[in-house]
């Protein structure tokens, strides 16, 4: 089966409401949806991922296109890492792996889904079978003070979220009394916080100190994530469990935090390490050293989420709450199927490819978003 074109399509994906984090407020997802057409008329689709904004990607997307065309499908993984270094590495562009690999992630990605369909089988059965029944996931409290932050974290308790996930990071003041107003709402769940690198060593000390009196379950990269497992290390007699995020977008660095002992989890999408096949060999790495791999959500769309759902089940070492995103936006471009977790779980998916149809009008929407504003709709705090 050979790849006949590679269609990109821009998408701005509007939020629900402003999302609000360490960072600042962010208003919407910015996704290229990838559609990798087969002389057999199969069609992959995937998506990549913000990285930083939607040109540059788009700009690597088509210089890289012609190298896929008339190449076998199966031959995804030689084709992305010989362009990485003839054509992007080569360029002097070598250091920018996270860049490369959240653009590059969403033809991989695709090409998955192309191959399970022209075998009639899921993703998951392809890359050796799923493991579990069914994918875990954290409520995502949403909102910009701590009474509506409290007000969400209420509503997912009642929903049936055993684990909730709340941004800190903001203003050390503000994110006491959100950890507070969070934890007094929602008094029986596992909670766990994301402080975005937001912190440097001594306020990270001093902050997740104060915090523990509301009984945390883990501590999301509160330190820069450049200082690898060094930053991570030096919080360890706090005695509250961290996960690494920034800190690891490459196998190697899932090792040496791993060898390092810096943290108790690690946090990693795929669209980070540039689609399944680096992500599985990432997890791997991990189970090695006896730590699970929670799944990571950037600014996505459903799809991300009935990818990861596929290709999550097919690790051991796969956390029990994961990152989810579709929910933040204002409408979603997945149609079906219905991606709404039950008491946390989503049962994964058994339909050929990622099993998943398009809304093509809210494609069409979300595309004409990009048309209009064709930025990244973000401001500073």
């Amino acid at each position: 089966m050979k790849i006949t074109n590679i269609r990109t399509t821009p998408l701005l994906c509007k939020f629900k409401q402003d999302y609000h984090w360490a960072d600042g407020i962010t208003l919407c997802s910015p996704v290229v949806l990838i559609e990798v057409e087969t002389d057999e008329g199969i069609v992959g689709i995937a998506e990549s991922g913000v990285g930083p904004t939607i040109e540059p990607m788009l700009a690597i997307l088509h210089d890289a296109i012609p190298s896929f065309i008339g190449k076998s499908v199966f031959d995804g993984n030689k084709l992305i890492w010989d362009y990485f270094r003839s054509g992007f590495k080569a360029r002097g562009a070598g250091g920018q792996y996270r860049f490369f690999s959240r653009t590059m992630s969403g033809i991989e990605l695709a090409l998955w889904d192309a191959i399970g369909k022209s075998y009639g089988q899921p993703v998951c059965n392809i890359l050796g079978g799923a493991l579990h029944d069914k994918v875990g996931y954290f409520g995502f409290v949403q909102g910009d003070t701590p009474q509506e932050l409290a007000e969400h974290a209420s509503r997912l308790a009642n929903e049936g979220y055993p684990v909730l996930y709340v941004k800190v990071g903001r203003d050390d003041k503000l994110d006491v009394e959100i950890v507070k107003a969070v934890r007094k709402a929602a008094p029986d769940v596992r909670l766990r916080l994301d402080a975005n690198e937001a912190w440097d060593t001594l306020r990270a000390l001093r902050m997740m100190e104060r915090l523990k009196a509301f009984d945390i379950e883990i501590m999301e990269q509160p330190v820069p994530g450049i200082g690898g497992s060094e930053a991570l290390l030096r919080l360890r007699g706090v005695g509250m469990p961290v996960s690494a995020d920034q800190s690891v977008y490459m196998p190697e660095d899932v090792y040496e935090m791993c060898r390092t002992r810096a943290a108790d989890t690690i946090v990693l999408g795929l669209h980070e390490t540039c689609g399944a096949l680096r992500w599985r060999r990432a997890a791997a790495i991990a189970e090695a050293a006896n730590i699970r791999i929670n799944i990571h959500g950037i600014f996505e769309t459903g799809v991300t989420t009935c990818i990861a759902n596929q290709v999550g089940a097919t690790v051991p070492n796969l956390d029990d709450a994961n990152q989810i995103m579709w929910q933040l936006l204002e409408e979603d471009i997945v149609e079906s199927p219905n991606l709404t977790p039950v008491n946390g779980f989503l049962t994964v998916m058994k339909k050929p490819g990622y099993g998943f149809d398009l809304n093509w009008d809210a494609v069409g929407r979300a595309a004409e978003v990009y048309r209009k504003q064709a930025r990244w709709i973000s401001h500073p705090r």
